[in-house]
């Protein structure tokens, strides 16, 4: 990954995690004292965004925010990492989404997630970045966000030629909403990046095993999408196209927080596919940064670069 700065436009939420840590999770009617809090950036646009800047892309986020001190937090930690905040937009009548948790001297968690300005994102927002992503080399989006700017960014990125990577999370307003209904627009991106349960949702799968994961795959191309992969964890990915279907192992290291995992993976897939059309050495790009933000505590704070990346790879090739 070398030469010109590549391009990438990055679609999704944006949030303030919040974590109190207490000795035990109230019950309902019941108040408890914290003794410590955390507060950091964190929601899947923001993380993917910073994952593709630390792997050297030229980066646009849009999102939205809302009109309170937090979108002030938001776009800073954003500029430390030098992404471009101009199509992070206001809704000044909500506020930015919040994720609380709840964390007692056990480890265990509760949490409440509050979408705030995120539900306010619409196809007026995609329209007014329209210029950034005809320029883009790729445009990521995450799925959970409003379905009306889902759809916008996919049709928008395609009249472009535009290269568009979709996580089909459900959209905000239809959490519960059967994958297997999910519209046309999904189906016509390059690459499709869905968990494993995600994708038999999709496909109305019952086993959502590994022995599965190709004929699910093969059952999106068929769709449409150019490439599935299918994100399995430790297990690794399956990528499938039209004319094979791989299994990518996924990388050996010592594991001390989840996070971040999938976000590091998607904003190192887009940072690669904005250089080079080779989906499964992406694949393998992306699944060492996956593992990378693995061994480090946090969401953003773990994040690799794309030095650390390229240094797990060459040391996996030598073994």
């Amino acid at each position: 990954m070398s030469g010109r700065i590549p391009k990438t436009v990055v679609i999704g939420g944006t949030y303030i995690d919040m974590a109190v840590k207490c000795h035990h999770i109230p019950s309902p009617g019941q108040s408890v004292s914290g003794f410590a809090l955390s507060y950091t950036t964190t929601g899947a646009g923001l993380n993917q965004a910073v994952a593709a800047a630390l792997c050297g892309c030229e980066v646009h986020l849009i999102s939205k925010v809302g009109g309170d001190p937090f979108a002030q937090m938001v776009k800073a930690s954003l500029a430390n990492f030098k992404v471009n905040t101009e199509f992070i937009s206001t809704a000044e009548a909500k506020s930015t989404g919040v994720v609380v948790t709840l964390v007692n001297s056990a480890g265990e968690n509760a949490g409440c997630v509050y979408t705030g300005a995120n539900s306010a994102l619409r196809s007026q927002d995609i329209e007014r970045a329209e210029k950034v992503i005809s320029e883009a080399d790729v445009c990521l989006v995450h799925g959970r966000l409003p379905h009306e700017a889902i759809v916008a960014a996919i049709r928008c990125a395609t009249l472009h030629n535009t290269k568009i990577i979709l996580n089909p999370a459900r959209p905000i307003e239809q959490p519960k909403r059967s994958g297997g209904d999910l519209p046309l627009e999904y189906f016509s991106v390059n690459i499709l990046i869905p968990n494993l349960y995600e994708a038999a949702d999709i496909t109305y799968q019952p086993d959502a095993s590994i022995r599965t994961a190709k004929l699910i795959g093969s059952d999106l191309v068929a769709r449409g999408v150019n490439y599935a992969v299918i994100t399995m964890g430790k297990r690794g990915c399956v990528v499938v196209d039209r004319n094979s279907a791989d299994h990518i192992p996924a990388f050996e290291v010592e594991i001390v927080d989840h996070t971040c995992r999938g976000d590091a993976f998607a904003g190192a897939l887009a940072a690669y596919c904005a250089v080079k059309d080779d989906v499964r050495e992406a694949v393998k790009f992306a699944s060492a940064a996956g593992a990378l933000a693995c061994t480090k505590f946090g969401s953003i704070e773990a994040l690799p670069t794309k030095a650390e990346i390229i240094e797990l790879l060459q040391k996996e090739d030598r073994e």
